[in-house]
């Protein structure tokens, strides 16, 4: 955060001396020189019951703080009502003002200058009483409807409404530019015993920024802090909260909203595309700035369409402060990240993904927080958001701090978090990150280094049940949506529903499938009939959950290498491998995901400080594999037996999983009653193979509609002249059987042609 300066006009220094006595021979009420110290300190936990209008008697007397006034006057329509300080040298003003219109205060210093403010003090509380009931409760579903920063009109009056929950708290003010950082200008006022302490500040709008100053329960000053539920943040390394108004966003993408539904089931095809909004493209005129979201909402959606993918997933843009988390280390959950703009031109990044008939799904990260000093960490000088015990509070793997799920304001923060995104940014589902982490006590800790479960066991209760509210309500709320689960576990029922005992996800990433088949694709060739169960075991249990097939950013990272990278042999054999992997990925049963760069080949291991390798694209064999990627999304979403039964064990059925010998595998796929078989036939050795008998479901011709080893493709362009013909011998269990020739390292797709 940048230096406070002064406000315009708002000297903040404290008098030299004492003021003389106010004009008129009004006497102030009485204000204990103890009270007026505290008011003077800020250091007062219950200001309202001190300053601004009171009725004493029959008369309304005005008590206010000014540090930088010598004398200061409540002005009613012109007419000026001077206000006595009421012990010597402190900055604490009262006096009777007349009737009961609106007053302003008006302010003089010794040098003879003057402003004018409206009193903090003279506007009544903003929070309802249903939902300080409910904020009490922990039950608020939509805590950023009345914590955080609001724009609004009070009592007639422009300006910002604060609220944050501080229930520990000894005081609490909201400091910014407008009271010149001095938390001894705008002490809150606390809302019983919900914990919740609120202002409304005339005069502060969109784009100020601003911080919370506490003290804690023991009087010590807390490090600044951002708003837990702040819309915005300044750009990092400046941290303070941006007040941001979120209202009044035109909405139109009424058409994807009413039929996300059924672009989100089971049964559509769902092909994402991840990408790390700040590496994707770059302008390099401009300092090598990433994109904007107006930028991004041109030119990524465009792309992203161009390449037939249904659905973008953003890896975390909730406000974080080190670019090297990627995101996964988030202060501001409820703010969009600053880097590529306001919270509304996110909003148009949405709406041009719905238009162009593409969802949004955003990573999400309920799991841990970091220690910034300015962030959640011992935010009212207690552990209020994560665990006191470090066993059970802090993350030995990422050095970041544990939310304590079993708290109840806890969970529902998390909650009202996830319905915040779905609601106010339409996006269509979360990616819930580290899932593992959270079902685990014991996850990446030793004997000793952990607290059991109530039963002596190693799973977090708490965590889980709050994974259950959380999809309980987001899919009540906004049937449409999806939920996802990067849990590496065989935790069971991770996508099965709450009520038959699951943890209520849509989808799951299947971690086992994408760390078995990546490490058969690096092995050499003539070594891959040893392992190729490791192909074949996904299936085992694929239809176990509703599984999304990831090739994710932590595939080409830490030193991992690029996709090309892990694959065997020459150059040419490694983007023929890669083009047979993709052919296998997008013909296997599952949901896909790719992340960015992988598409074209992308040559080194990603960095997130520059740009995708663009350039690469003039040569025929990136090309080539990006021309791939886009025809497999076309034929995903053309035929329905590659995705109506995706997550169903009557979509899938072996031809040959034995052939080790050969490293060949081969299956079916099947959609609904009318819909045509798919047949998939892949070859992953370097040796062309004529003359293979494949068993079919049916005899008759079956067009080839795809092949790995296509010229367009950086093939050799071998294959079968565009079909295979069926004849009515079994074979490998099939009542119907043709020869054909499978290219070396190669993918083969076959529909029948009816």
């Amino acid at each position: 955060m940048k230096t406070p300066k002064p406000a315009a006009g708002r000297p903040a220094k404290t008098p030299a001396k004492a003021a003389s006595p106010a004009k008129g021979g009004i006497t102030p009420p009485s204000v204990s020189a103890e009270t007026a110290r505290a008011l003077h300190d800020g250091r007062h936990g219950d200001p309202f019951a001190v300053l601004g209008p009171h009725m004493v008697g029959r008369s309304r007397v005005v008590t206010a703080v000014d540090h930088g006034a010598d004398t200061l006057t409540a002005v009613v329509n012109g007419r000026k009502y001077p206000l006595a300080r009421v012990h010597d040298e402190l900055a604490v003003f009262s006096g009777k003002v007349a009737g009961k219109m609106p007053y302003v205060l008006r302010g003089t210093d010794a040098e003879g200058r003057t402003w004018e403010m409206q009193d903090a003090y003279r506007f009544g509380p903003v929070i309802g009483e249903m939902d300080e009931y409910l904020l009490g409760e922990g039950t608020h579903q939509r805590i950023w409807q009345v914590l955080g920063a609001h724009v609004m009109t009070h009592e007639g009056v422009d300006g910002t409404h604060f609220a944050v929950w501080a229930p520990n708290a000894q005081r609490v003010s909201v400091v910014g530019g407008f009271n010149n950082w001095d938390g001894r200008r705008h002490l809150m006022r606390k809302r019983g015993g919900t914990g919740v302490w609120e202002i409304f500040v005339p005069g502060v709008a969109d784009k100020e920024a601003y911080k919370y100053e506490i003290i804690g329960p023991n009087g010590d000053l807390q490090p600044l802090k951002a708003d837990p539920v702040g819309f915005g943040s300044q750009h990092p390394p400046e941290n303070a909260s941006l007040v941001r108004d979120i209202r009044g966003f035109g909405w139109q993408d009424d058409q994807w909203m009413a039929n996300r539904q059924g672009n989100n089931a089971r049964t559509a095809p769902i092909s994402v595309y991840e990408v790390h909004l700040g590496s994707w493209r770059r302008i390099a005129d401009e300092g090598n700035r990433p994109l904007s979201y107006v930028e991004a909402a041109e030119q990524l959606v465009d792309y992203v369409a161009d390449m037939g993918f249904t659905h973008i997933e953003l890896m975390p843009i909730s406000e974080f402060p080190f670019d090297g988390s990627w995101g996964y280390q988030p202060v501001g959950l409820f703010a969009p990240t600053v880097r590529h703009g306001p919270p509304h031109e996110f909003r148009n990044l949405v709406e041009a993904a719905h238009n162009k008939g593409m969802g949004v799904i955003l990573d999400w990260v309920p799991g841990h927080f970091p220690s910034d000093p300015h962030g959640l960490g011992l935010f009212d000088g207690t552990h209020l958001y994560e665990h006191a015990d470090p066993r059970e509070g802090f993350h030995q793997d990422w050095n970041t701090l544990i939310y304590n799920y079993g708290r109840t304001e806890v969970k529902n923060y998390l909650v009202s978090n996830a319905l915040y995104w779905l609601e106010e940014y339409h996006v269509d589902g979360l990616r819930v990150d580290a899932v593992a982490s959270m079902l685990y006590r014991d996850y990446s800790r030793k004997d000793g280094e952990w607290v059991p479960n109530k039963d002596g066991g190693r799973e977090n209760y708490e965590a889980i049940a709050m994974l259950r509210d959380a999809n309980t309500i987001v899919y009540g709320e906004h049937p449409g949506i999806m939920t996802v689960a990067e849990e590496s576990t065989s935790f069971p029922g991770v996508s099965a529903p709450v009520d038959a005992g699951g943890l209520g996800f849509g989808y799951k990433w299947n971690m086992g499938w994408m760390n078995d088949t990546l490490r058969y694709m690096g092995e050499d060739p003539i070594n891959r009939k040893y392992h190729h169960n490791q192909m074949t075991f996904g299936i085992h249990y694929a239809f176990s959950e509703n599984f999304i097939l990831p090739i994710s950013h932590d595939e080409v990272v830490h030193g991992k290498g690029s996709m090309l990278d892990r694959m065997p042999g020459d150059r040419w054999q490694k983007f023929a491998n890669l083009r047979a992997y993709y052919g296998f990925m997008w013909g296997h049963p599952g949901k896909k995901l790719l992340f960015m760069g992988q598409e074209f080949a992308q040559p080194g291991e990603w960095n997130h400080d520059s740009q995708l390798t663009w350039g690469v694209l003039e040569d025929p064999a990136h090309r080539g594999i990006q021309s791939l990627v886009r025809d497999l999304n076309t034929l995903y979403r053309s035929y329905p037996a590659l995705h109506v039964k995706d997550c169903e064990e009557g979509g899938f059925q072996w031809i040959d999983h034995q052939d080790a010998a050969q490293s060949v595998l081969s299956w079916i796929r099947r959609g609904g009653d009318h819909d045509a078989e798919i047949a998939v036939i892949c070859n992953f050795t370097p040796v062309e193979r004529s003359g293979y008998r494949i068993g079919l479901p049916s005899a008759g011709r079956w067009r080839e509609v795809l092949n790995s080893d296509a010229e367009i493709y950086g093939g050799a362009g071998k294959g079968n002249m565009g079909a295979i013909h069926a004849d009515d011998q079994p074979w490998q269990g099939q009542p119907a059987s043709a020869e054909m020739l499978l290219p070396a390292l190669s993918a083969l797709i076959f529909v029948k042609d009816d």
